[in-house]
């Protein structure tokens, strides 16, 4: 039997060992931490007494590779799916709401069917022109009109949650990218999907029963320190207490962190991104039943909220400039921000506020022409990960879809 080492147990990782096993090929595990997931994980946090993701992950239905993963570990009755494709927004500057809702096809999309943001008009779909036909050098800000209602209320939301960063600083191409995958191929493709058990129950420990299945037990707390190279190929693995020999028709796909895969390979990486703030309350009595699962925030310190349960989840991208020294002053303006933007009164039983670090990696456009191709110059050895070359930015449909394709070069 072919062997295959993996090594990183995020989603690049397992998405990687679960085509590998599935295709009769012995693969071995390897992670650095105690926990598979990577960047995605849920943990049992004591100050809310619930289980919490360590961040929120906007999803949407035409990413085909997390819902085809999901199918694959037997997960997928777990997403919950929106009926239609429609986000809702408030902003709380002069509290208007709206929901920007998807039609069905391209044509309907030319013809004017898209629902935007009050004051924003046709000249959308001239930004949105200007975004696809971007060079690989522009910035979001450098295609798209400053000021209006256009750049406030569709195109630094979509910047910051998509990217990571503010228009300014984020690539246009895989801006565009998405829109491409999404918007573009209509509603099918645009229905919100969220994760009600989390991310840890819905993506993680499913792939972890189904590669344990197939004899595939990760080898946790076991870091890769190098990597021996000789006559073009990969001829060993260095760890802390042993180093493992490669026999002729072993390979390796390299499934970690871009930092870490730039050190191990000698070569330049893109630089960490931005990092983005998290903040959970638990409430009571829950929202109503017929509050939607997640809302977009603007005018505030707030970007989306997250329903879950009695737990409501607010995110804060590109959040370097927030400081934390006052993280209850920081709790309690996104407190305020979320009361009003859900028309709930009272205060939370229990709040918690989390920085991830390094959420994603850079998306400015000289980052982004430093990511890593998942072919390399060793011929045994292949990348996965988010941030390898591919048009999608920092995101779970990136990940998994860099581990298919790292699986199937691994044993073409």
């Amino acid at each position: 039997m072919r062997r295959v080492h993996v090594i990183g147990a995020g989603l690049a990782g397992l998405s990687a060992a679960l085509r590998l096993t599935s295709a009769d090929v012995e693969v071995v595990l390897w992670e650095a931490t105690g926990r598979a997931g990577g960047r995605c994980w849920s943990f049992h946090d004591s100050q809310l007494d619930r289980l919490i993701d360590n961040g929120n992950h906007l999803v949407l239905s035409g990413n085909t590779a997390v819902l085809d993963y999901c199918r694959r570990i037997g997960s997928f009755d777990r997403l919950r799916i929106a009926p239609e494709a429609a986000l809702p927004f408030v902003d709380l500057a002069d509290g208007a709401r709206w929901t920007v809702r998807v039609p069905d096809g391209s044509r309907d999309l030319l013809q004017g069917g898209l629902s935007l943001p009050p004051g924003v008009g046709a000249g959308a779909l001239l930004d949105t022109a200007r975004l696809l036909s971007a060079g690989a050098t522009r910035t979001v800000a450098d295609v798209i009109r400053p000021g209006g209602p256009a750049r406030t209320r569709l195109w630094d939301p979509l910047s910051l949650a998509i990217l990571n960063a503010s228009p300014e600083d984020g690539a246009a191409h895989p801006l565009a990218a998405v829109l491409r995958r999404t918007v573009l191929r209509g509603a099918a493709a645009c229905r919100p999907v969220t994760m009600p058990d989390g991310l840890g129950p819905t993506l993680v420990e499913p792939a972890l029963a189904t590669l344990a299945a197939s004899g595939c037990v990760p080898r946790f707390r076991n870091p890769l320190r190098g990597l021996k190279k000789q006559d073009g190929r990969i001829s060993a693995l260095v760890f802390d207490a042993s180093e493992v020999a490669l026999g002729h028709d072993e390979r390796v796909i390299l499934a970690v962190p871009a930092p870490a895969a730039g050190r191990l390979l000698e070569l330049p990486a893109p630089a960490a991104g931005q990092s983005i703030l998290n903040a959970h309350f638990r409430i009571s009595p829950e929202p109503p039943v017929e509050t939607f699962p997640l809302l977009g925030v603007l005018s505030g310190l707030a970007q989306w909220i997250f329903v879950r349960g009695d737990v409501v989840s607010v995110t804060v991208s590109a959040a370097d400039g927030v400081e934390m020294h006052d993280s209850d002053a920081t709790l309690d303006r996104l407190w305020t921000e979320t009361a009003a933007a859900l028309a709930i009164q009272g205060r939370p039983v229990a709040r918690r506020l989390l920085r991830e670090k390094a959420a994603t990696f850079s998306p400015a456009p000289a980052e982004l022409a430093r990511r890593l191709k998942s072919g390399t110059p060793w011929e045994n050895l292949h990348l996965a990960g988010d941030h390898v070359a591919s048009p999608l930015p920092s995101t779970i449909e990136g990940a998994i879809a860099s581990g298919d394709a790292a699986a199937q070069s691994a044993v073409a």
